[in-house]
């Protein structure tokens, strides 16, 4: 049966259909028609962030070079690279998304493991994600209002860590944001197509600008108070590489929800290749010019976009300035948290979560995490990337396992959404066993590194840590203990 999901696509139904696991926003997708440019132009709105610029900006207060912190960023998004060229592949071939094919792996009911996992992270994201769009709408606020500036003092008008003026300003942001998401997948896709582009005109203005101001020949590339060697520096450099993976490692993840729509897995490899090393390229050096201009034109380092355009002269600069980093981190918003925990809490109970109410129970949740206390200084956006890292790896670590070591053969689609006994994921109850010990396994020796002392030089590195000791369990328990049965020809991934 043929009916209409959420991006208004013709999706296909099928006949043995469980009506308990599919509704028609997780069902496969007759209609696959996103080229490489609408890929190119998902991570152009998940890189051209505020949350982008300013993880980028926390890599100089570790005692970098810019240099150094450049070739991290590289490296790190090369990685990021053919990572999601991989997880790609299984919702591409099957045109479902994430939660849908990780049935294939946990199990029918196991499968809703990961997707509550992800749903919940995404619900942190979303919330930081706003309120960092919401910080460019204070400045703005109070450029064109600065009776209004005492407001924006947490100290003396605020609560909970936020001002009021803020609290305002997230709330508008959180509502700009619900209403773009309501319209569906079309929209979000138009509105992506644009706001990837929009933020690339302000940077290189911005660039331009400061460059123009300080003169060339006056900008330093050093730019950290104290200059790391030897060990030490190596040290530091790894990790910046793993903070660029941690920082997308959610968006990663779930990448499936996106490729699902493409037309075939090369228009997602050459979208991945332009928004990716191509674009993080290009974006990064405009991050250390720009940062690096910030020195001699206002006598310190800043590395958050938004005080950069505070600073400017003009107010309609300001306001451009400003409205247009909102836009792009609305953008990253949608596409990587809002996306992202539709499909999962949707993929809980489909017959009773739409994708659209599960949308709205992350930005709903999102509201009661003060998300403003989870990234206002370098070391606690370290400690929540690594945090929500070592939740993320795992679930990679087993999802790549299991498609290119433990299983190769094609996927059944329609046993995913098979509930009988005899169906092909049914597993033991609903649960491959198997996979679920390797993640807990994995997330718990991620967590031993930022919860026992002695291990905290290893935080950094949570994600690599827990998707490397979740792979390797699962192939070991399946080796042991097979779990998988004989699976059905079907959609190859």
């Amino acid at each position: 049966m043929k009916t209409g999901d959420i991006s208004g696509n013709e999706v296909i139904i099928p006949e043995d259909a469980d009506p308990d696991l599919i509704n028609t926003d997780l069902a496969p997708l007759k209609d696959q028609h996103w080229g490489a440019y609408n890929v190119f132009a998902f991570w152009m709105s998940d890189v051209h962030s505020v949350g982008g610029y300013v993880t980028a900006g926390a890599l100089f207060a570790l005692g970098l070079t810019a240099w150094q912190v450049l070739l991290a960023l590289l490296l790190g998004i090369t990685i990021v690279y053919f990572l999601c060229n991989l997880v790609s592949l299984p919702s591409q071939r099957t045109a479902t998304p994430f939660p849908v094919v990780c049935r294939a792996v946990f199990g029918i009911q196991g499968a809703k493991i990961p997707a509550i996992i992800r749903g919940v992270i995404a619900v942190a994201w979303y919330g930081i994600q706003t309120y960092l769009a919401s910080h460019a709408l204070v400045v703005l606020m109070v450029k064109l209002v600065p009776s209004w500036a005492p407001y924006a003092d947490t100290g003396s008008y605020g609560f909970l860590g936020l001002s009021v003026l803020g609290y305002i300003a997230f709330a508008i942001l959180w509502v700009l944001q619900a209403l773009v998401f309501w319209r569906g997948m079309e929209s979000i896709r138009k509105f992506i197509d644009f706001a990837g582009p929009a933020v690339y005109v302000v940077m290189f203005a911005l660039a331009v600008y400061l460059v123009y101001k300080a003169g060339w020949s006056n900008i330093s590339f050093s730019l950290a108070d104290f200059k790391l060697s030897g060990w030490a520096a190596f040290s530091v450099f790894c990790a910046g590489i793993a903070t660029v993976v941690s920082y997308f490692s959610g968006p990663m993840l779930n990448f499936g929800d996106i490729s699902r729509y493409s037309r075939s897995q090369n228009a997602v490899k050459r979208g991945n290749f332009l928004g990716l090393p191509i674009n993080f390229l290009v974006f990064s050096l405009l991050v250390v010019i720009t940062a690096s201009a910030t020195v001699p034109v206002y006598g310190r380092l800043i590395t958050d976009p938004i005080e950069t355009i505070a600073q400017l002269d003009s107010t309609v600069a300001i306001a451009l300035g400003a409205l247009t980093l909102m836009i792009a981190t609305i953008g990253i918003n949608i596409v990587a948290n809002f996306i992202a925990p539709a499909f999962d809490f949707s993929n809980v109970a489909p017959s009773k979560i739409s994708w659209r109410t599960g949308g709205m129970i992350a930005a709903v949740g999102s509201i009661f995490l003060t998300p403003w206390n989870l990234y206002n200084s370098p070391e606690v956006i370290h400690y929540t990337l690594d945090t929500l890292a070592s939740f993320i790896g795992p679930l990679f670590g087993v999802l790549i396992s299991y498609f290119y070591i433990v299983n190769k053969k094609p996927v059944d689609v329609s046993a995913l959404f098979n509930s009988s006994p005899e169906g092909t994921y049914h597993y033991r109850n609903g649960f491959n066993v198997n996979a679920v010990i390797a993640t807990v396994i994995g997330a718990l020796m991620s967590l031993l590194t930022i919860l026992v002392p002695p291990l905290h030089p290893a935080a950094t590195y949570t994600w690599f840590i827990g998707a490397g000791v979740a792979a390797g369990v699962l192939v070991a328990l399946e080796r042991l203990s097979p779990s998988l049965p004989q699976q059905k020809d079907s959609v190859s991934a």
